[in-house]
Formats: structure tokens, C-alpha cells, sequence
């Protein structure tokens, strides 16, 4: 069970990287047909915002707890960044606060220049950060699917859709004079 999750995963990551190029393309084109949809994401942005901010937290949950990969430094920052994310999402629902994404926009920015960069240092590129985990697991790639998802991909990922979530509240606030 634990390797189908650990397998399903980068998977999921790959899928969600297609979904989120065709919603990107949806974004640009609002105006003319891609309007409707951009629109129904939202007006469901906070339900998706808490579903995408909570698979981030059981995802990192499960490779630290339980496939037992250390997390580095850079991989705390980044879960200090995203983690309150699920609670601010969860209470902007029982509360009905549209303006949830006001207080998740920069820690999820945070999260993902964190991201860019230990992606580029798994690229190879050099970095200014010595690390403080055992046995280097900042330099280590736990995961590496596809040629190119790595756990800091995924991180990125999550914090590419939160902020697409935000703005598709903004477009949806904007357009029932913010509602």
C-alpha cells in the first residue's frame, strides 16, 4: 500500500502539472470561452484552495512519517509557509470569508521562490545554504519521477495552484462586485 501511494503520487503531480497548464490557458482566454469555468473555479475557489493546501500537508506528512524521508531545512520553510494554509482555508469556509486568499498569497509566494530554489540546486546548481539534516538530505532526491517531479516540484506545484486559486477568486469577486 505504501508503494502504490509513494508511486501515485508523482503521478497525481504529472496529471495536476497537465490540469494546470489547460486551466492556465482557460485563465488567459476568460474573456471569450473560458469564462464559465474560470468563473464556477471561483466561486468554489476556497473549497478547492483547502483540498489543494491539505493534499500538500499529507503529501509531505507521508513522505516524512512515513516513508520516512528526512526533511531538510528548505523543506521545513516551505511547510512553515504552506501548513497554515489549511487552517486559514478551513475557517475562511465556516466563517463564508471570501478574502482568505488575502492572507495566504505570500507565505504560499514564499513557499514557492523556496521551492524554485532548492529545484534549481537539485538541477545542479550551487547553493548558499549549508545543510543542517543528517546524512545531507538537502542535497538528496528522495523523488525523482517522469524525469523531472522531485518533492520540491510537487511543493511548487501546490503553491502554483493556490495562487491560480486566488486569482480565480478575484476574477469571481470581480464579477459579482465583490461577493
Amino acid at each position: 500500500m505504501v508503494d502504490t501511494i509513494a508511486s501515485l503520487l508523482p503521478a497525481l503531480a504529472l496529471v495536476s502539472h497537465v490540469v494546470f497548464v489547460a486551466l492556465f490557458v482557460l485563465f488567459i482566454f476568460r474573456e471569450s470561452w473560458g469564462k464559465k469555468t474560470v468563473l464556477f473555479i471561483g466561486k468554489h475557489s476556497l473549497v478547492l484552495g483547502f483540498l489543494v493546501s491539505l493534499t500538500a500537508v499529507a503529501g509531505s506528512l507521508f513522505y516524512s512519517e512515513i516513508m520516512g524521508f528526512e526533511a531538510c531545512i528548505l523543506c521545513w520553510w516551505q511547510r512553515i509557509f504552506i501548513y497554515p494554509t489549511v487552517f486559514i482555508f478551513a475557517v475562511a469556509l465556516w466563517r463564508k470569508e471570501r478574502l482568505a486568499y488575502y492572507y495566504v498569497v505570500l507565505p504560499v509566494v514564499l513557499a514557492g521562490i523556496i521551492a524554485v530554489y532548492q529545484s534549481y540546486v537539485y538541477l545542479g546548481g550551487s547553493s548558499f545554504l549549508t545543510c543542517t539534516s543528517a546524512e545531507g538530505a538537502c542535497s538528496k532526491i528522495y523523488v525523482m519521477a517522469f524525469g523531472y517531479i522531485t518533492i520540491p516540484l510537487m511543493s511548487l506545484t501546490i503553491s502554483l495552484y493556490i495562487l491560480l486559486l486566488a486569482w480565480a477568486n478575484k476574477i469571481y469577486r470581480n464579477e459579482n462586485h465583490n461577493a
